[in-house]
């Protein structure tokens, strides 16, 4: 799912690279020093577009992506909850998001373009 002309403007080689906001993140394009960040601003324009239900993909591997993802969801005010993806989703190696529904857009406030300043 493509929402409007959101994108999460990321570094790739130090060169910016735009991914369009949907209700899926894959992490495998990421390199391993960027996935912090990238999930944080993810989470804040999903938030922020009104999605509700999140799928971010980390990979099985040893643990390590999946723990950083949950220690990030864990601190953020709006994520409901999470929990592993079931085995059809990727199972373990993704974790399914909620988030709470008190987005700007949804209430009148903030901007389409993704240029409104993060609180």
């Amino acid at each position: 799912m493509h929402i409007g002309r959101a994108f999460l403007l990321v570094m790739n080689e130090d060169e910016p690279v735009r991914i369009p906001i949907s209700d899926v993140l894959d992490l495998h394009t990421f390199a391993p020093r960027d996935v912090k960040a990238a999930v944080e601003e993810y989470l804040y324009e999903a938030h922020r577009l009104g999605l509700s239900a999140l799928r971010i993909i980390h990979g099985r591997g040893i643990g390590v992506q999946r723990e950083m993802v949950r220690s990030v969801l864990a601190k953020t005010p709006f994520v409901v909850r999470f929990r592993d993806a079931p085995a059809e989703a990727g199972g373990w190696g993704a974790t399914l998001v909620d988030l709470s529904d008190s987005s700007p857009l949804l209430h009148g406030r903030g901007s389409e373009s993704g240029s409104e300043p993060r609180p």
